[in-house]
């Protein structure tokens, strides 16, 4: 049967800010990264750096959303495996390639072995977890009645703040890097899975609280931002702020993904350019990165030595990342011009 996809404008929104904020991410830590981790010295390059966290917590959530919604009961393991495994492990492939032998050469581990991990490049780790989410997606799916009782959602949800208060404030998880990676966010894999059931009930939740619900958030900013700064200036270890894995982000993430569900569902307007952007992102998640290190090469570190005293202004990471976030959808819109190109690339 063929697949009959549900559409949803605020996931794609969604799915769009989740992108952005994984850049931001990324050239707020290279400004961290070039002042020697001085976070004094740049608090608004933290700051904005704690506060896109929810980045790939929130992708996690939106694959599992996505995923429940348009499964069909009469496609067989097989065929679901295939269909999902092919639309992302070519591009991840390729795109490994590209890092490995063209960008970051330095590997302490043979090119299959950074297959297994994502560690041809720092972002990619996330497709061999999402690869593991895949595989076991259909037994969460057949056995949904279930992980979506109350109770066991409580459980669920308890056992995943011990493991990331564990990971964060005690240990990192020593599993296989993906495998620990999805025991990390599992829950917000699932809850994404329970929300495709509940979509009118959670907007009507959010309606109600959204007044208790944005303070909240903006607290977890705060709270996310100090405790990123305040750890790493006690213990010296860089996981302290660029770790995502942490309680107080996955209800961050939680509590925010609810609110902007929300106020993007008020939209009632189909706008083209949603869809095509949030199509474009796979392509910008793997690109961006290449585009990061050329502006960077070309004029960031130019810029940084002519004007260090600039770097930490409140408009410098603003910039920084318009420009990357900007080239990268440009990029990604040439390349989708050409379709046989697109599916080898994202």
């Amino acid at each position: 049967m063929k697949e009959q996809r549900t559409y949803i404008q605020a996931i794609d929104l969604l799915r769009i800010v989740s992108i952005l904020a994984v850049i931001f991410i990324h050239t707020t830590t290279r400004t961290l990264e070039i002042t020697s981790l001085n976070l004094q010295r740049v608090p608004w390059a933290l700051f904005f750096n704690q506060i896109s966290r929810f980045a790939v917590p929130l992708f996690f959530m939106l694959s599992g959303f996505v995923l429940e919604l348009n499964y069909t009961f009469h496609t067989s393991y097989l065929v679901f495996l295939k269909k999902r495994i092919i639309r992302i492990f070519i591009p991840y492939i390729f795109w490994s390639f590209i890092y490995y032998f063209f960008v970051y050469k330095q590997h302490a581990v043979s090119f299959l072995f950074a297959l297994t991990d994502g560690s041809s490049s720092y972002q990619l780790y996330f497709i061999p977890t999402l690869l593991i989410f895949y595989i076991i997606f259909p037994l969460f799916h057949k056995y949904y009645h279930f992980i979506s009782n109350k109770w066991v959602l409580l459980f669920l949800g308890l056992t995943q703040i011990f493991f990331l208060y564990c990971d964060y404030y005690l240990h990192s998880l020593t599993f296989f890097y993906p495998i620990s990676i999805a025991l990390l966010n599992y829950y917000v894999f699932i809850l994404g899975i329970v929300a495709s059931h509940y979509q009118q009930c959670l907007i009507t939740i959010v309606k109600k609280g959204k007044f208790i619900l944005i303070p909240i958030v903006l607290f977890l900013m705060g709270y996310i931002f100090f405790e990123g700064e305040s750890r790493y200036l006690k213990t010296h270890d860089y996981l302290s702020f660029y770790s995502q894995w942490r309680p107080s982000v996955v209800l961050y993430t939680i509590l925010l993904a609810s609110l902007l569900y929300y106020f993007f569902n008020k939209i009632k307007n189909k706008l083209l350019v949603v869809k095509t952007l949030s199509k474009l992102s796979f392509f910008v998640f793997f690109v961006h990165v290449i585009v990061l290190e050329t502006f960077w090469q070309l004029v960031g570190i130019h810029f940084y030595q002519s004007y260090p005293f600039l770097i930490g202004q409140f408009w410098y990471d603003p910039l920084f990342f318009i420009i990357t976030a900007s080239f990268s959808f440009f990029i990604a819109y040439l390349f989708h011009k050409i379709p046989l190109l697109a599916k080898i690339t994202g």
